[in-house]
């Protein structure tokens, strides 16, 4: 084959490479949820954000795309419910058991120093670079929103929180004022139920 047929050939190629539409493998995240929206503890400073149902269908259409990270207590999800749709449950804080908040009527919750490691080894274990969406939740938006700013800080570009989280906001008004029905990922047609996955829970035991 002389050089003028290889030439040709070459720009044959190019040509034809022009045609081909690029495949992009980018998520395609839409959200109806923005920084104004929220009360600035639910604020993070990634300023992206989805509602559980929003969360529900990006994972169920990008599972292998994305990493869903609840950030809740082992209690909570023994007792609350989960969902098998998460990679990983990683709590962002834990129980200080010697310390109990008298205005919350609750224990002291503390930093889990663990959580960025156990965070960081997933996304490698799953081939997931910086820029692949990442999505935390917790009971309503807040922890989320806190490990959101931490993905960030760690150079993560697409940190997303779940603003209404697994349990939802609470009521207002009514018959049920002060319970979490509002919205949130179990009162929405989101799967959840009481049998964890044990395997996919990484805490500091």
């Amino acid at each position: 084959m002389n050089r003028k047929i290889i030439s040709n050939t070459l720009l044959i190629l190019v040509f034809f490479s022009f045609l081909v539409p690029a495949v992009s493998y980018a998520v395609d995240i839409k959200t109806t949820v923005s920084n104004e929206d929220l009360i600035k503890k639910k604020q993070s400073e990634s300023n992206k954000y989805l509602t559980a149902v929003e969360a529900h269908n990006v994972v169920k259409q990008h599972a292998d795309e994305v990493l869903f990270v609840d950030v809740r207590t082992l209690a909570e999800i023994e007792f609350v419910g989960w969902t098998a749709m998460v990679d990983a449950v990683i709590p962002y804080m834990s129980n200080d058991f010697d310390e109990w908040n008298k205005e919350k009527y609750r224990y002291l919750k503390v930093i889990n120093g663990d959580f960025p490691i156990e965070f960081e080894d997933l996304m490698a274990k799953k081939g997931l670079t910086k820029d692949a969406p990442v999505i935390f939740m917790c009971r309503s938006g807040t922890r989320s929103s806190r490990a959101a700013s931490l993905a960030s800080k760690l150079g993560y570009t697409n940190a997303y929180t779940v603003v209404d989280g697994f349990e939802g906001d609470k009521a207002k008004e009514g018959s049920e004022k002060g319970h979490r029905v509002v919205n949130g990922w179990k009162n929405s047609d989101a799967p959840w139920d009481y049998k964890v996955d044990i395997n996919r829970v990484l805490f500091n035991q």
